[in-house]
């Protein structure tokens, strides 16, 4: 019997034949080029790229597992260059060579970045002409708020200080800090706007989003050079599909930030983007 491309087996299968076609050490750029799977297919069964490989039984890169600040701050730097200009981390995101994750853990914000930079390159003349492109950056103020916001790595403590709720004033998810989006969805437009962030990765097209039922219309890959429509509909959590009262047959998908459903249809898949943006924020650090 033939693996389903996306199953464990069908995975491993892939990544042997990329690298017997591609040469090792396997690259996990490359071989998402080569096999037209997304990383989020990974991730559902694997903990990272690194697992993956040794589970294909091939040995991963050990050239780049801890990334020196001297490899950041110059491949910053050639981007500039690059460039002829300071990069958003949007953009260093899409088109740098290095996780713009790992500069945070390094550098703290993105917006010290030219300062460490400066300082690692004064009195260097093969950077004088990215140095020209900077700003005389002041040194990255200490923060005064002595009791930041979480992060994805300082989760909120299960108990602690609860506070009255002002009236007239929005309410926030807890802190992501996930690709520019700072808080967890509250509601169903928060729900949109993650998925879009994600969709491509996921490896959906979405043709139309739409006021009636079902919220989108989308394409996503089934096997190779080939394609098919689904539709999808929004949800906060899954089971206000059931609460809206809509009719499951007009339906392939159920987009969610909590999947809360257990009775949910069978022929109702349900993408659950808490679980999922966890996985993915294992690739971005």
């Amino acid at each position: 019997m033939i693996p389903e491309p996306y199953s464990k087996i069908g995975i491993l299968d892939a990544i042997r034949a990329a690298a017997s076609e591609l040469g090792e050490p396997l690259s996990r750029s490359r071989f998402l080029a080569h096999s037209g799977l997304t990383e989020y297919r990974i991730l559902q069964h694997f903990p990272s790229w690194r697992a993956a490989l040794r589970a294909a039984g091939l040995e991963p890169d050990n050239t780049n597992i801890r990334l020196e600040d001297e490899q950041l701050l110059r491949d910053w730097g050639e981007h500039v260059r690059k460039r002829r200009q300071i990069p958003t981390r949007d953009q260093y995101r899409r088109e740098g060579g290095i996780s713009a994750s790992s500069f945070a853990t390094h550098f703290g914000p993105w917006s010290t970045i030219p300062y460490h930079f400066r300082q690692f390159a004064e009195g260097k003349p093969e950077w004088a002409d990215v140095l020209a492109l900077l700003p005389t950056a002041q040194p990255p103020k200490p923060s005064l708020n002595t009791n930041p916001l979480p992060t994805r790595s300082q989760p909120l403590p299960a108990s602690g200080p609860r506070y009255t709720r002002l009236e007239a004033r929005p309410t926030y998810g807890d802190p992501i800090d996930f690709r520019g989006l700072r808080h967890e969805p509250v509601n169903e437009s928060g729900v949109v706007f993650l998925f879009g962030i994600v969709a491509r990765e996921l490896g959906y097209y979405v043709e139309v989003v739409q006021a009636g039922y079902p919220d989108c219309e989308a394409k996503r890959q089934i096997a190779p050079g080939k394609w098919q429509r689904v539709k999808i509909e929004f949800e906060y959590e899954s089971r206000n599909f059931r609460d809206h009262g809509h009719p499951p047959e007009r339906c392939d998908i159920i987009v969610c930030w909590r999947h809360n459903w257990p009775e949910c249809p069978a022929q109702l898949e349900v993408v659950e983007l808490k679980n999922i943006i966890q996985q993915l924020a294992k690739s971005d650090d």
